[in-house]
């Protein structure tokens, strides 16, 4: 074998390690007693302390060494800068603080639920305090004298910056502001209302799962506190919740979960196992999960067909007809919950959080001020204040697991989403009237074979621009924004 072989049979076992890992992650989520938190938490750690043993390995680095990329195609050559930055990366964090990271995140998650059920922050902030300290911790050691965030970022999006990503926020913040006024002093369609059985829900967001494309075969739907979807390849699992008066809630966070689903569903088998046979990055994973949830499923046509699946479901609900039950799904309306928001506002909550763990990790702002800098933000960002932790500083799981860097990247999906919509729409001109019969085929099939079987073989940016044809930009977006709530609301 060659050293690039041996190499790559290597990185299958540990590929494949670091999927039972996940599958850790999936179950303590869903199904997990609670009273098997502190032994999970050792797992964990046991776990990680493996796998980083294993991307440590003096063996990683003798075959690095005597590989030469310039022989390899393109293939080999992507596999190879996934690896050769994963053990740079690797190398640069003790064995010891990774799985002390592992084995905390796993104890701040249970806490983080219990204290977010309680509302009670003062008993969550102790261990998020520890969760900061390691992640800061981390990111010095991974920013090598650079920017502490930027490393953090580089983890969810490669050659990604906070500068950059705030100049683009900044830059979208002023229309998406002057959208959100101008929608709000317009009259807002009917709310929903009345009672939808959980057990009723469940059974159509199955069905809505399976109309995206979702393969059940290689994938199962549960329910948690916070909406997530875990693995890769032959087993790829999502979770969604329910709200008795809620189903959109269910509804849609299922079809965005699925979106991140079908995008590891649909990698080239070739690349099972393989740091190619995952998404390239957080921020082309979330243009998957948006652009499912929002351009296609908030679409008129889409929400017709599901306007008549809820009829069948639940009976008459109080929506007189299919542009009644359009509006009704996409009405801009106060709220707390930043995965509940509607398109128009959804952003401005990231930009809240990006502007939070931005200063956390850069010391500027202590975990015990953090609850007081939410609170103060949120009513001067959008004119109320929050009532409760879990509508507020609780709301999340990300910060609990250190998922530092992680936010901006679901706006960054957004714009990538953006994109991919309007070629989209060139490439499949009947996209409306299939999407009217509840058939998303043509939609999925594009994603799928112009950037969903690609896995990793490209970086984010060009993934972006090989299957959209445009350079990553915010414009694509806010002029959908504008034409879809400027129809909407009669602006």
């Amino acid at each position: 074998m060659s050293a690039y072989d041996e190499l790559m049979a290597f990185q299958h076992t540990t590929e494949a390690l670091a999927q039972v890992a996940g599958r850790l992650g999936w179950d303590q989520e869903t199904m997990m007693p609670r009273g098997a938190a502190p032994q999970r938490s050792e797992e964990m750690a046991a776990m990680e302390s493996v796998l980083h043993a294993r991307r440590t390995d003096p063996k990683v680095g003798d075959w690095l060494a005597a590989i030469d990329d310039a022989v390899l195609d393109d293939v080999g050559q992507a596999q190879m800068r996934h690896i050769r930055k994963s053990y740079a990366r690797t190398m640069k964090v003790p064995a010891e603080l990774a799985a002390e990271i592992a084995k905390v995140t796993s104890r701040a998650q249970g806490q983080w639920a219990e204290a977010r059920s309680d509302e009670d922050v003062a008993a969550f902030l102790p261990v998020l305090e520890e969760v900061v300290g390691l992640k800061r911790q981390e990111g010095q050691a991974l920013a090598d004298g650079g920017d502490v965030y930027d490393a953090m970022i580089d983890d969810y999006e490669p050659e990604m910056t906070a500068a950059e990503l705030g100049a683009m926020f900044d830059a979208m913040r002023p229309r998406l502001v002057a959208l959100r006024a101008a929608v709000l002093a317009a009259e807002a369609p009917a709310a929903l209302s009345g009672s939808f059985p959980a057990q009723k829900q469940m059974q159509l967001t199955r069905e809505l799962a399976r109309s995206f494309g979702y393969d059940m075969s290689h994938g199962r739907v549960d329910k948690a506190v916070h909406p997530f979807s875990s693995g890769s390849g032959k087993d790829v699992r999502i979770t969604t919740r329910t709200s008795e008066h809620d189903p959109f809630n269910c509804f849609y966070s299922t079809i965005h979960e699925v979106g991140h689903g079908c995008y590891e569903q649909n990698i080239d088998e070739a690349y099972l196992l393989t740091p190619l046979g995952q998404g390239v990055s957080m921020g082309v994973h979330e243009s998957q999960s948006r652009i499912y949830e929002n351009q296609l499923g908030r679409s008129r046509a889409f929400t017709g067909w599901l306007f008549e699946q809820m009829q069948e479901s639940f009976g008459a609900f109080g929506v007189a007809d299919k542009e009644a039950f359009y509006g009704t799904v996409n009405r801009v309306h106060d709220g707390y919950i930043r995965t509940e928001a509607d398109e128009v506002q959804y952003n401005l909550h990231i930009m809240l959080r990006f502007d939070l763990e931005r200063a956390l990790m850069q010391g500027d702002l202590a975990v015990g001020d953090l609850e007081a800098a939410w609170n103060d933000r949120f009513e001067a960002d959008f004119g109320y204040a929050v009532d409760k932790p879990s509508n507020g500083v609780l709301q999340d799981v990300h910060w609990s697991v250190g998922l530092f860097g992680y936010f901006p990247t679901y706006s960054l999906g957004n714009v990538y989403a953006g994109c991919l919509h309007e070629a989209l729409r060139a490439a499949v001109p009947d996209l409306d009237g299939q999407l009217a019969a509840g058939d998303t085929s043509a939609a999925t099939g594009w994603l799928r074979e112009t950037l969903q079987q690609h896995g990793g073989l490209r970086k984010p940016r060009e993934t972006i621009l090989h299957a959209s044809g445009i350079e990553p930009s915010p414009e694509p977006l806010l002029a959908y924004l504008e034409a879809k709530f400027g129809d909407l609301y009669g602006l």
